[in-house]
This record gives C-alpha cells, structure tokens and sequence, in this order.
C-alpha cells in the first residue's frame, strides 16, 4: 500500500460501515439469544415487565436479564418506562415489534432469521478450512439452528400462502389437486412445512415428503400429526430415486433447497422421473438477480451471504458437485432442466421478495 493515495472520506465512511455491520452481527445475536430464551414471548404475553420479572418468567438470572433488557432498549428494540425516581425500569415489547419477533403466526415473523444468521458459528473453524481444501461442510454440522431456522422460517408462508396464493396461479394444478384424489412428492422436504401446507390446503391430497436428514424428518412427522394431516403425509428418511414411485405422482415439488444439492440435474432428472405424464414440476428457489452486478440490492446481499457461509459449503459436502451456491440464477435453472431432459421453464406471475417459481415443462 506504500505510496498509494488514499481518498480519507471514503475511508472513513467504509469503516463506519464495517463498524455498522459488527453493531448489526451483535444485536442479531442478541435477537437469538431473546428467541431462545423466550424473552420476547414473555413481554409480548407479560405486559411491561422489570428485569426480575423477566427472569421469574422464563427460569433465567436476573442479572443477566437486566442487561439484555437494557441492550435492547439502547438498540430500540424495546421502550422503557422508569418510576417517578427513575430506579425502576420496565420494558415493553410494542406491538410492531411483537409481530416481527414474538408472533409464531404472522407472515411478518423475522426470529428465524436471527437464528439462521448465528448458525454459522458452529462451523467457523470448518469453513476456514474447507475454503483452504475445497471440501464442504454438510448440512448436519450446522446443528439444530439451522434446521430449526429453516424451518420456522419457511412455515407460516406455508402453511398461509403455498396452497392459497403460489399453487393458484397454476390454475389447472390447483384443480387437479382440489379432485377426487392427487398425489403429490415433496422432495428435499426439511422439517415438512411445505407437505403439511399443501396436505391442509388440499384435504384430498396425500403427500411423500422426501429428504435424508433423519432429524428433520422426524420433527416433519411430529408436526404433520399435530396438525391433523398425519393420515395424508407420509415423510421419508431417504431420496427419492426408487423405481418403483416412478409416474406415480401429479405434483412434484423442491422448494428453496435445489441450490444447495450438490447434483441438481440429477435430482431434477429424478423428479422427473416421478412425475405422470401430464403431472407439474416446481421448483421455488430464490429471487437472485438475473446476472451478476456489483454492488447489489439488498436481496443479493443477503443471499451471497447465505451462500458463502452455509449453502455452497453445504453442496460441496459431496463430490462430484455442481457447486451452486445460493445464487442460482435463472439461466443456470434453466440449464440444469434441460440437461435433466426438460423442454422448457416458466416463471409463474407469483410476486414475492425473496422467492421465484419455476414450472418445468417436459
């Protein structure tokens, strides 16, 4: 760097944003920590509540209670109200603030966010040194937040928009799945949010939930039987390649898991495989932008980030490997369909942030 002119405002701004970024890495963590802990449940249910309170409520230590209490109240994620003497503190969790952090049900449900972002610390140590040899780190080693997060995350845009809003605009897909009888393969399924969407929007259909994670498939069939759909969902603790559900099925599905897989064109081959002949294939992946450009939104950021810390990583677990990544843009879809034997992709009129939908034509 000897000799180069540095422009100081640039700098300075640069590192006011890398400053930025640790307070964010920081308050995230705080965010799970209070998720785990069941801090924002117990203000959302609780009222204004005192350090003490808060402990009492959820078996935590009062002195460390205080100090979330305050940190989030400086990072105003919390109000305060003090007595007349200013000695006595309660917090208050605003409604607003509840529906993005303490509300299960709503669509504005952000927690599994904070979980999914801190999951990468398990295996810091491991990606230092798979980016060094070329491995991966798979899936599993991730623990149960990243399991946990996926699947909280995705589970109420499941359960309130797949069957109402997503599988709509293939009208002729919605009929059939509203007859007598249909059959639908879920694969790469995780904790089984999308087959218990789908099994309770369409209560004719039954669905196979397919994926090799033990742990989440036992998680899926909890849930299924919780939710009363456990006589029309069948999960499965292995893939889907066996002949014999070959054309079995009306719809086939992967929901925001292709890219992570480290052999997509065979897995959409299988899918294929699987579907009737007159059957839909869907593949909901991300909403990345169509081609690289630097910087990027907001929408970019968010994914390369997921894709240098835990989705690529997770695809190069296995060799060989496609090495998506995250970012799997349309034209590489396309590119694994037709090498899969697909005549064409179409991208459904679904409007959403984060997510596009691919029907896959054979």
């Amino acid at each position: 760097m000897a000799g180069m002119t540095i422009d100081t405002e640039r700098r300075d701004q640069f590192a006011e944003r890398v400053l930025s970024g640790v307070i964010a890495t920081m308050e995230t963590t705080a965010l799970y920590l209070g998720d785990r802990l069941g801090y924002y449940r117990a203000l959302a249910d609780g009222g204004p509540l005192t350090a003490v309170g808060l402990a009492e409520r959820t078996g935590t230590q009062e002195r460390y209670a205080r100090e979330w209490l305050e940190q989030q109240a400086v990072a105003g994620v919390l109000e305060v109200q003090t007595d007349g003497a200013g000695a006595t503190h309660r917090f208050i969790l605003s409604p607003e603030h509840a529906d993005v952090l303490a509300d299960r049900e709503s669509l504005s449900f952000m927690a599994p966010f904070a979980r999914l972002a801190v999951s990468p610390g398990h295996v810091l140590d491991d990606l230092v040194r798979v980016f060094r040899e070329g491995s991966g780190v798979p899936w599993g080693a991730y623990g149960d937040d990243l399991r946990v997060a996926q699947g909280d995350a995705n589970r109420v845009p499941f359960l309130q928009l797949l069957g109402q809003e997503w599988l709509p605009a293939m009208p002729d897909v919605h009929a059939q799945l509203q007859g007598a009888s249909s059959r639908v393969a879920d694969i790469a399924c995780g904790l089984g949010w999308s087959s218990i969407g789908m099994a309770r929007a369409y209560p004719n259909a039954r669905v196979d939930g397919f994926d090799p994670d033990a742990p989440a498939i036992d998680a899926a069939r909890a849930a299924a039987a919780e939710a009363g759909v456990g006589d029309r969902v069948q999960f499965h603790a292995r893939d889907a390649g066996d002949p014999e559900l070959e054309g079995q099925y009306d719809l086939v599905t992967i929901f925001e898991a292709l890219h992570d897989l480290a052999q997509p064109t065979a897995v959409l081959e299988t899918m294929r495989r699987l579907v009737k002949p007159d059957g839909c294939v869907l593949v909901m992946d991300e909403r990345v932008a169509e081609q690289f450009g630097a910087p990027g939104d907001d929408i970019e950021r968010l994914m390369y980030g997921y894709s240098v810390l835990i989705c690529l990583t997770n695809g190069m677990a296995e060799s060989p490997s496609a090495a998506t990544g995250t970012v799997l843009r349309p034209d590489t879809l396309r590119r694994y369909a037709s090498d899969a034997g697909f005549r064409d992709v179409e991208v459904l009129p679904i409007e959403n942030d984060f997510f596009r939908f691919y029907r896959l034509h054979q």
